[in-house]
């Protein structure tokens, strides 16, 4: 964490590894991920920065190397980081912890290497660790997060969509600090087991499998436990856990029975501080081994396994001098099937890429910087630009923002600054995957202190080139388009106001038009709309002409010309026009606004392109724009006007024989103005948004297919909001607006999410008061574009549409008042095949459960009480019941507790399990750490300098914790499990705080 690095160090196959290569992060990296987050087949890597609050992501060359960071902000404090596909997309998504925000945050991932805004769901208080698993055996993955304040882990069950449900929070032990996911009562449903950083304990939860959990069953580990994994570390099919104990250097190993319950714990001597401990095969001889960082002497250290479920003598790798390692992650960056590590460094702003050689031993240390005063602090591996590499996901502490490293597969990376974002507050943890089934990559945000855990998507933010004017005639007031010479390019025509004209630009198809030929029309038109009048498949032109109280109708010739104006009359001051077949002739009509006479006109064609006399309505106060649809579902057209006397919306609903019930009507704010129509939460259903100069606003009525409206939901515009209109700007098949704004000069794009909701506006520069927008397709490149009348400069203005990537906010998770979440996991835990997010709310001692719908958004969160500050939280069927169970680490009451999922989203009640006195475990893992096909648990214990193991029965209950020593002073605070040295078994790796380093613990049975 001192150096603000992660390190990578190449394993040899047998044990040993190279020297660190060290990578920059943002400031204070606190925890790491690995995953292929471009989908290049190498393996990159996440990473958040405490002090920075942002991720880093480090995309992987393959070879051991990684790319230069990208940022992406996170809440306040990001302290852990999980990685898994939460949306069904295929692509990995991030899911953070923030420690100081209580919350977790997910940035789903596109596949490119890059994610979406995060999604923040609230947790616990003083989130701490996430882990991710399907707790509720609906296919879809789940998060869980111990919560480090208030003694909890939560569980939020996911939807498969990217989205979560509120959490459940269950009790652990005290200062629970980090979480893994395992099924230690061989039942077939995946338990949770907690770290405990104050009463030196592991609490198992069993789960029942339908997303709820038992109450905690707890067991001992050495002092300050801060990290938890899990594995089968003897062989015998059951899961055991590994806990890091800060406070006394050591690793403890917990044995399971199968039944949830643990044999009391084993402890093996780590480097000083053990702060994070993982499972992996370090050596290739299918023995689960372990690594831990120990944070006081800056080493990571590897214990190989030797005999049934003992470990080697650690392994120390230090990063660099006052790196101040926060977090790390495991993953093969460089495609030589080696597992490799990526290590936040929070004190030198930069994380490091470690290649492994395959034998617990590590080349030297990659640095990619994560910017100046970053201080990385989590970090999360996946694809996010979609090239089949790993990418690294950085959240920067200090800096508060994420960044990404893009992965080349061969090791090396790309310099962070793709796929960046800002966040309000200090990120802690970030976990990434593809969680909404759009393809799209995600990632999650938890922040430090802030009671809400941010959803990520990656997602083309529709930019707009600079606009290209076109000359037009004096006080350009309308603009529409159409194709009016049938060269299937579209054109432009402008009413202008001040003589008398309507202007036709005729488009190449690259985005350039020819100088405007005119018409004459009646006085001042004021608006245009166009249509084919006469079935003659070539397109017509309709114009309210302002002060002669007519429209004037110019039939065309199909070549770009038209004949002379035919005037109908309308009532007095036609300030708007709008065309549709309002009798269910086949033949369009015309419908005007008349701003004095307060009356819409409708004047029904015939086919030759002619108009029947006007038929008038009453309206509100001085109508001032028209749009028109089918609001009823009836296939009858209806319209919809704006009132701006009265600042009303008032809808007439359609017979479908030309004639019109009475209006129902809609307040709105001050200066109401224009009107659009479109279906902006995929419902099939329209919907109306309108404009509102008074308080420079745009508001949303969505419509429930019957004619009436919802409350109306508001978002900000520039100043005087005027016209606007809608398009799919960004090609997600969602609709966008588009606002001109006329008081600033500028135009508003606000980008729907598909669900109603749209993101906060993107400005563009255009011409003196812009008068009118209209979209289309000007340069046939399949991205939308814009044309602005700009009626005090005569001109229009034009703006070409161009794919743009980047994070976009998707979803917000509130975890609570105080919640501070702390850390999640991610697992389907209602079997609906969607993801859920569990999350641990440290504030509020309790687990959070997001269940996630089909559309991307998530449920309330569902607490289940957890005992003291839940700090980490994992996921994994702890009762082999093949539903998703949690378990906790409860810093607080040194234990983890377990809760068993029901598969319905739902949880028993937490069962704790000690992870030792006074350990304080501060991360939770889980694995099969003795070969016995059940889930183990390992936390790393912080209090106590150790790392704990408890293993599985498969029932729920776990062995008591069995203890390894991470070395005097080196306060574990993380740790992570996979086979290191490729011999089957899985090892682990801890990161230690005080000694600043990673400890390898290698099995060797």
């Amino acid at each position: 964490m001192g150096s603000n690095t992660v390190s990578i160090l190449l394993g040899y196959g047998n044990g040993s590894f190279t020297n660190q290569t060290t990578y920059s992060t943002g400031s204070a990296p606190k925890s790491v991920a690995v995953g292929d987050f471009n989908n290049d087949t190498l393996l990159d890597i996440v990473v958040t920065n405490g002090d920075g609050n942002t991720v880093s992501v480090l995309l992987g060359y393959g070879n051991g190397s990684f790319a230069n960071q990208t940022k992406y902000l996170t809440g306040s404090g990001p302290s852990s980081v999980a990685i898994d596909d939460f949306n069904n997309d295929t692509q990995l998504d991030i899911v953070i912890t923030n420690f100081g925000g209580n919350t977790v945050r997910v940035l789903l991932g596109y596949g490119n290497g890059s994610f979406s805004n995060q999604t923040k769901y609230l947790t616990g208080s003083g989130p701490s660790s996430v882990a991710i698993d399907d707790f509720n055996n609906d296919t879809q993955l789940d998060i869980v997060v111990v919560h480090q304040n208030d003694n909890t882990v939560s569980v939020l069950l996911g939807y498969g969509n990217g989205s979560f449900a509120d959490e459940t929070a269950y009790s652990t032990g005290s200062v629970p600090v980090d979480v893994a996911v395992g099924d230690f009562n061989n039942d077939g449903q995946l338990d949770i087991v907690v770290v405990n950083l104050d009463d030196n304990t592991v609490s198992v939860l069993l789960g029942y499998g339908n997303g709820s959990f038992a109450n905690q069953t707890t067991f001992s580990t050495g002092s300050r436990s801060l990290s938890v994994a899990v594995g089968d570390f003897n062989n015998d099919t059951q899961l055991d856990i590994v806990v890091a104990n800060f406070g006394d250097n050591t690793v403890s190993i917990l044995f399971g029975y199968g039944d949830g319950s643990f044999v009391n714990q084993t402890t093996y001597s780590t480097g000083s501080g053990p702060q994070t401990v993982a499972v992996g095969d370090f050596n290739n001889d299918t023995r689960s081994d372990l690594v831990v960082a120990n944070f006081n002497d800056k080493t990571v250290g590897v214990l190989l396994r030797y005999d049934r479920g003992a470990l080697k003598d650690k392994i120390s790798f230090a990063p660099t001098d006052g790196s101040r390692l926060r977090n790390f992650a495991l993953f093969d960056f460089n495609n030589d099937s080696l597992l490799d590590i990526a290590v936040v460094n929070y004190g030198t702003n930069n994380i490091g890429v470690l290649l492994g050689y395959g034998n617990s031993t590590f080349g030297n240390q990659i640095v990619l910087s994560t910017g100046l005063n970053s201080h990385p602090y989590s970090i999360t591996i996946h694809d996010f630009n979609r090239d089949g590499q790993a990418d690294i996901a950085v959240a920067n502490y200090g800096t508060k923002n994420l960044v990404t490293f893009l992965g080349s597969g061969n090791g090396t990376f790309e310099n962070q600054g793709r796929y960046s974002i800002n966040f309000d507050f200090a990120p802690l943890m970030i976990d990434a995957g593809s969680f909404n089934k759009d393809g799209r990559s995600e990632i999650f945000v938890a922040y430090d202190d802030i009671d809400y855990v941010d959803v990520l998507v990656t997602y083309d933010i529709g930019s707009f080139s600079h606009d290209i004017k076109y000359s037009t005639g004096a006080g350009p007031r309308s603009v529409a388009l159409g194709d009016f010479n049938n060269d299937n390019n579209l054109d432009i025509v402008v009413a202008n106001q001040g003589n008398n004209t309507v202007g036709l630009l005729l488009g190449y198809g690259n985005g350039s038009f020819t100088n405007q030929t005119t018409y004459s029309t009646g006085s001042n038109p004021y608006s245009v709309a166009v249509g084919d009048f006469n079935n003659d498949t070539n397109l017509d032109i309709v114009v309210a002409n302002l002060r002669g109280n007519t429209v004037s109708v110019l039939i065309g010739y199909g070549n770009g010309s038209f004949a002379n104006q035919t005037k109908y009359s309308t009532g007095s001051y036609p300030y708007f026009v709008a065309v549709g077949d309002f009798n269910n002739d086949t033949q369009l009509d015309i419908v005007v606004a008349n701003y004095y006479g307060h009356t819409l006109s409708v004047l029904l064609g015939y086919e030759n392109g002619s108009f029947a006399n006007q038929t008038t309505y009453s309206t509100g106060s001085y109508p001032h724009s028209v749009a028109v649809g089918d609001f009823n579902n009836d296939t009858n057209l209806d319209i919809v006007v704006t009132n701006s006397g009265d600042n009303t919306v008032r809808i007439l609903i359609g017979y479908g024989n030309g004639s019109f019930a009475n209006q129902t009507k809609y307040s709105t704010s001050s200066g109401l103005r224009s009107v659009a129509v479109g279906d902006f939460n995929n419902d099939t259903r329209l919907d109306i948004v309108v404009t509102n100069s008074g308080d420079n606003t745009v508001r949303i009525l969505l419509g429930y297919g019957n004619g009436s409206f919802a409350n109306q939901t508001t978002y900000s515009t520039g100043s005087g909001p005027r016209t606007l209109a809608v398009g799919d700007f960004n090609s997600d098949n969602r609709l966008d607006i588009v606002v001109t704004n006329w008081n600033d000069n500028t135009m508003s794009v606000l980008l729907g999410y598909g669900n109603g909701v749209f993101a906060n506006q993107t400005i563009y520069s255009t011409g003196i008061s812009p008068s009118s927008v209209a979209v289309g397709n000007f340069n046939n490149d399949t991205q939308l574009d814009i044309v602005v009348s700009n009626i005090n400069r005569r001109s229009v203005s034009i703006y070409l549409g161009y794919p743009n990537e980047g994070f976009v906010k998707q979803t917000r998770l509130i975890t609570g008042n105080g919640s501070r979440p702390k850390s999640y996991s991610v697992g389907d835990f209602n079997n609906d095949s969607q993801l859920d997010i569990a999350i641990v709310n440290s504030g509020i001692n309790n687990v959070g459960i997001f269940l996630r719908y089909d559309n991307g958004s998530f449920a309330n969160q569902m607490t289940y009480p957890t005992d003291s500050s839940p700090w980490s939280v994992a996921v994994g069927d702890f009762n082999n019941d093949t539903i998703l169970d949690i378990v906790v680490v409860n810093r607080g009451s040194d234990n983890v507790g377990i809760f068993l999922g029901w598969g319905n989203g739902f949880f028993s009640s937490q069962k704790t399990f000690s992870t030792g006195l006074n350990s304080q475990p501060n991360v939770v893992a889980v694995g099969d750490f003795n070969n016995d096909a059940l889930l183990d648990i390992i936390v790393a214990n912080y209090g106590t300098n150790n790392i704990g193991v408890l293993l599985g029965y498969g029932n729920g209950s776990f062995t008591s914790v069995k203890l390894f020593s991470t070395g005097y002073g080196s306060l574990p605070f993380s740790v992570s499990v996979d086979d290191l040295d490729n011999d089957g078994k899985l090892d682990f790796v801890v990161a230690n705080e005080g000694a600043d380093n990673l400890n390898i613990f290698l099995q060797t049975c």
